[in-house]
C-alpha cells in the first residue's frame, strides 16, 4: 500500500504525538529509572514478603520461650553484669520492622524525589504507616508473657507524638507509664547509633530479644565497610535467628550506603555507578 506525502506527513506527526503522551503519562507515573521500583513493589505487594515477616515473628515466639527458661539469656552486646534477675524486655525497631512506610517509598518514586526530613517529618505526623505482617501478633504474645515491649527507632524526637498515634491507632501495646518509644535525639547521647539507648534499657532490664531490619538494630556499625558488615555477620553467627530477628527490606538501610562508602550527597548516577563497582559478575565464556 503506498502514501501520499500529506498522508505520511499526517501519519508521522500522529506518531509522535502518540510516543509524545506515552512518554509524558510514563513520567507522570514514576516509570523514569529508580532503585527504588522493584524492592518497594516486592514490599508493597509481593506475598512473598509477607510471608517471610510471617515466618520470622513466628520463630521470633519460639525464641522468646526459650529466653523466658534461661535466666542467662540476653540479646543485648550491651547488657553488662548481673542481669539475670532483671525484669525480661524486648526492643523493636519501628520503620519495615514494625510499620511498613512502602507508601512514603512509592511516592519518592512516583514525585521523582529522594528521601529527605522535609517530607518524612510530615508522612510519620500523618500516622498511617500499615503494620508489617505478624508484629502486632508477637507483640501481643510477648506482652501476654509479662515482657516489655520498646520501639527503638530513628525517627527524630520530634515524631514521636506521631509514631506513637501510629503505633496505638493499630493496637500495638505502648506502656504510659514508662518511656518505651526512644527515638534518634530524645537524649543528647542518643545518636544514630542504637548502642546507647539499648544501653539504656538495659540499666533495669534482661534485654532477651533485638528485632530489626538493619545491622545497626543489632550492633553499631554506622561506618562498616562491606567487609566489615561480612565479618560482623560472622562474629555473631550464634545470635542470628535465636537473639537476634531480622526482616527483608530491600529499599533502603546501611547495606545501601556501605556499597558506596556512605557518600549520601552523590548524585544517583555516581552512587548507581559505584554500586555496580560493588556487585561481582558472572562472565560468560
Amino acid at each position: 500500500m503506498k502514501f501520499g506525502l500529506k498522508t505520511c506527513t499526517a501519519l508521522a506527526g500522529a506518531a509522535f504525538l502518540l510516543v509524545s503522551t506515552s512518554v509524558a503519562s510514563a513520567d507522570d507515573h514514576g516509570s523514569k529509572p529508580n532503585d527504588l521500583m522493584n524492592a518497594t513493589l516486592w514490599t508493597q505487594t509481593s506475598v512473598e514478603f509477607k510471608a517471610n515477616a510471617i515466618a520470622a515473628y513466628k520463630l521470633a515466639e519460639l525464641m522468646l520461650d526459650r529466653a523466658l527458661l534461661n535466666k542467662d539469656w540476653t540479646a543485648a552486646l550491651e547488657q553488662g553484669d548481673n542481669y539475670q534477675s532483671k525484669p525480661p524486655a524486648v526492643i523493636l525497631d519501628v520503620d519495615e520492622t514494625v510499620l511498613d512506610n512502602s507508601e512514603y517509598e512509592a511516592w519518592l518514586i512516583k514525585a521523582g524525589k529522594n528521601y529527605s526530613s522535609k517530607t518524612w517529618g510530615p508522612y510519620v505526623d500523618a500516622a498511617i504507616s500499615k503494620p508489617i505482617p505478624g508484629s502486632k501478633e508477637f507483640i501481643d504474645y510477648a506482652h501476654s508473657k509479662g515482657i516489655e515491649i520498646f520501639y527503638v527507632s530513628n525517627r527524630k524526637a520530634p515524631g514521636e507524638a506521631g509514631t506513637r498515634k501510629n503505633l496505638k491507632d493499630l493496637g500495638y501495646h505502648v506502656n504510659e507509664k514508662i518511656d518505651t518509644v526512644l527515638l534518634r535525639g530524645e537524649r543528647e547521647n542518643w545518636g544514630s547509633a542504637k548502642g546507647t539507648r539499648r544501653a539504656h534499657i538495659a540499666q533495669d532490664y534482661r534485654i532477651i530479644m533485638l528485632l530489626g531490619d538493619n545491622l545497626g538494630d543489632f550492633v553499631d556499625a554506622k561506618s562498616a565497610n562491606l567487609a566489615e558488615r561480612q565479618e560482623i555477620l560472622e562474629k555473631y553467627k550464634d545470635n542470628w535467628a535465636s537473639k537476634w530477628i531480622t526482616f527483608s527490606n530491600p529499599m533502603y538501610g546501611s547495606w545501601e550506603g556501605a556499597a558506596f562508602g556512605y557518600n549520601w550527597k552523590a548524585s544517583d548516577a555516581e552512587k548507581r555507578a559505584m554500586k555496580m563497582d560493588s556487585m561481582t559478575y558472572w562472565e560468560p565464556k
